[in-house]
């Protein structure tokens, strides 16, 4: 006989739809028997899905009003870093700049001074524009969030082995890269 597994959401479903028809069979039965006594029903405890975002660090340093570390809310973006810093100095190169950019949790925001090269792309630090998959430097591809030096070599052998890339898509291809972290590197790169 073939098995199958219920993912979680399945089988929580499931249970909600066995209380749901217990519940209604001993009402019916209680009702049927004619009692009035109220049926009483356990508070649900609430959903994790509710919990509070987790909190990240990053380090905002360059030209801003207010360099240093920050916590930020899990999902934030460059813009947000740079105003917990009380936001570019009339000296940054804003044209360099990302704003919309997601952080991660450990991550360097340096905003450079106008004439300086615009904002740094050493390991860790937010990148100054989208990275072009089909032409980067091991180097550049290890800045990005989610994507370490072995994954960036994996990046630029692909690369040497299938020609350059026709979309972020196909880095789906390359081991170790799935859906989620092509969600997360959308805006950050370009074919």
């Amino acid at each position: 006989m073939p098995s199958f597994q219920l993912t979680v959401p399945q089988r929580r479903l499931l249970a909600a739809v066995a209380a749901c028809v217990l519940a209604a069979a001993l009402l019916l039965r209680h009702h049927a028997a004619g009692g009035t006594t109220p049926l009483r029903v356990a508070p649900v405890a609430p959903s994790a899905a509710r919990a509070a975002p987790r909190s990240i660090v990053v380090d905002v340093a360059g030209a801003v009003v207010r360099p240093g570390l920050y916590h930020l809310h899990e999902g934030a973006r460059v813009a947000d870093a740079i105003a917990r810093a009380g936001g570019l100095t009339r000296h940054a190169e804003r044209a360099a700049v990302n704003l919309a950019a997601p952080v991660a949790d450990g991550q360097q925001v340096l905003v450079a001074a106008r004439g300086a090269g615009g904002v740094s792309t050493s390991p860790g630090s937010a990148t100054s524009g989208p990275v072009s998959l089909s032409s980067a430097t091991v180097e550049q591809l290890d800045s990005l969030p989610g994507i370490g030096p072995v994954t960036a070599e994996k990046i630029v052998r692909y690369r040497q082995e299938h020609g350059p890339f026709t979309s972020v898509e196909a880095l789906d291809a390359i081991p170790g890269i799935g859906p989620a972290r092509i969600a997360n590197l959308q805006g950050l790169v370009v074919p």
